[in-house]
């Protein structure tokens, strides 16, 4: 019974747990499946979330490399940029070193020839003053004999005997030299002075020219402050250009309306000058421009050179000169001395030496190629190392001139002897030039100085009470002690400070020396 009641109950457990079983596995299946599909929406979900991060992560990749070729781009042209400008201000700066390298190479040359010079008068004072120590001794032994000699005969002191000969001599030797220069000077003037006066005298009354100076000044309008700043340009590049491309210094300053070129070549100065006044017309102020009317207006400038030297040569009568020649001529046009146009006074002394030449029975065409060319030197005296009249000639013996036109080029200024009358002619005629009233000028505080000078010369001269500078610088008038100064030592003190006078000061045309000497007795009658 037991048996049977435990086999009924086991037969009634087994399906209970069997159906539990199943249940528990079809839950698990049931769960699986669920999570299985979770999983592949969850993947599925994922997938297009990284598709998407990696769509956004491109487009971010491609934005940021857009923006660093653009920025590259901008920052390397920004560096170009400064690169060039740096880079023509190095050349600009490299330009102006290897100008002053050359004007300290062109120093140090001269330099070098003056030290040499210097040398060769040391040695030669060297070798004076042995002789003179020489002869000094002679001198000394020979007066110590004489005064021995005196002293015994009269009876007198060295110091007493010493005086009465030197006063003896110092009078003796001071009339005998006052009345020779007299002699001489008036020998001199009586023989030449009435052929050369009316020669001369014919040659300025034939001649008629207008009494006129030119300005050395380069200066250019400028219509507005506005315009002023457009020529400076930003940052000073127009005018750097300007300056580049003329090779002049262009100086702006607080002066309204105006703006100075400087240079020393006067021909680079023209052609800046008109390029300005074009560039201020045209308006249009950039460095290409710049470079463009600067080039057009040094080809015209270069073509007026070559005019003018022609017509030059065509008015002064002078022909066969090489094209060389004409363009030196033409260049004269813009060069001045003391405000005078050295083309119109080489072409004034042409005339003059003709006119002097025919008075004399001289060859006039000779004549006027020597006054014509006789200042050629001045065309290039700023680029070459000396003197106008020996750059000039060397010049000229390039293209086979006479030797009278050389020698009359050299030698205007007295820098070498003549050797034919057309060296004096052209002399002549130069000094007819530059001393007309009206030809030349110069500042008025050289004028002042010179002056000055003038009259500290004659005054350091013994005997002179005053001195005075009169008509323009032109005529030294001097005032003598007439109880310390003969009418014989007046004509020795002329001539002393006319000598002085040429040696000491640089002047145009020529300056007459006058000394006055005056006895006056004054007798009141009471």
């Amino acid at each position: 019974m037991q048996t049977a009641l435990l086999l009924g109950v086991t037969d009634g457990w087994i399906p209970a747990i069997a159906a539990f079983f199943v249940g528990g596995v079809l839950a698990f299946v049931v769960v699986a499946i669920i999570n299985k599909s979770k999983q592949t929406s969850l993947k599925q979900t994922m997938d297009t979330a990284l598709e998407e991060a990696r769509r956004t992560g491109e487009n971010i990749v491609r934005t940021a490399e857009v923006e660093a070729k653009a920025e590259y781009l901008q920052r390397l042209e920004q560096f170009n940029k400064e690169t060039a400008e740096t880079r023509a201000q190095s050349k600009e700066a490299e330009k102006r070193l290897d100008k002053r390298e050359d004007n300290l190479e062109k120093k140090l040359d001269t330099l070098s020839v003056k030290e040499k010079k210097i040398d060769q008068a040391e040695a030669k004072l060297a070798e004076q003053t042995r002789k003179l120590a020489v002869k000094e001794k002679e001198i000394n032994a020979t007066l110590e004999r004489q005064r021995e000699t005196l002293t015994k005969i009269s009876g007198m002191s060295t110091e007493e005997a010493k005086e009465l000969l030197l006063s003896s001599l110092e009078s003796e030797v001071e009339h005998e030299a006052a009345t020779l220069v007299d002699r001489l000077m008036t020998e001199a003037k009586d023989s030449a002075n009435a052929k050369a006066r009316d020669v001369i005298l014919t040659a300025i009354q034939r001649y008629a020219a207008e009494h006129t100076c030119d300005s050395t000044v380069s200066t250019v309008d400028i219509p507005s402050d506005d315009m002023k700043g457009r020529v400076i340009g930003r940052e000073g590049r127009n005018i750097r250009s300007f300056e580049k491309a003329t090779g002049v210094d262009v100086i702006v300053d607080d002066t309204p309306g105006v703006v100075v070129v400087s240079a020393f070549d006067p021909v680079r100065r023209e052609v800046a000058r008109q390029s300005l006044e074009r560039l201020i017309q045209d308006g249009r102020i950039h460095p290409a421009r710049i470079e463009e009317l600067v080039e057009d207006t040094r080809k015209e400038i270069e073509r007026e050179i070559i005019e003018t030297g022609k017509k030059a040569a065509v008015e002064a009568n002078v022909s066969g000169l090489h094209r060389k020649q004409i363009d030196l001529l033409g260049r004269l046009k813009y060069r001045t001395s003391y405000g005078q146009n050295v083309l119109q006074h080489s072409i004034e002394v042409a005339y003059l030496c003709q006119i002097m030449a025919a008075e004399l029975g001289l060859d006039g065409r000779l004549a006027r190629r020597c006054g014509l060319l006789h200042d050629i030197g001045k065309a290039v005296d700023h680029e070459v190392e000396g003197g106008h009249p020996q750059i000039g000639a060397d010049i000229c013996k390039r293209f086979n001139e006479r030797p009278e036109v050389l020698n009359a080029i050299a030698g205007h200024h007295g820098d070498v002897d003549p050797i034919s009358p057309y060296c004096v002619l052209a002399m002549a005629a130069d000094a007819i030039s530059a001393s007309r009233p009206g030809s030349r000028r110069e500042s008025l505080e050289r004028y002042v100085q010179r002056l000055q000078q003038m009259e500290e010369i004659a005054t350091s001269c013994n005997g002179v009470r005053q001195a005075y500078a009169i008509q323009a610088g032109r005529e030294l008038r001097v005032m003598v002690d007439c109880n310390r100064v003969s009418d014989a030592q007046a004509s020795k003190i002329a001539r002393d400070i006319a000598k002085q006078v040429e040696e000491a000061i640089t002047y145009p045309g020529e300056v007459k020396v006058t000394v006055l000497r005056e006895l006056r007795v004054v007798e009141i009658a009471r």
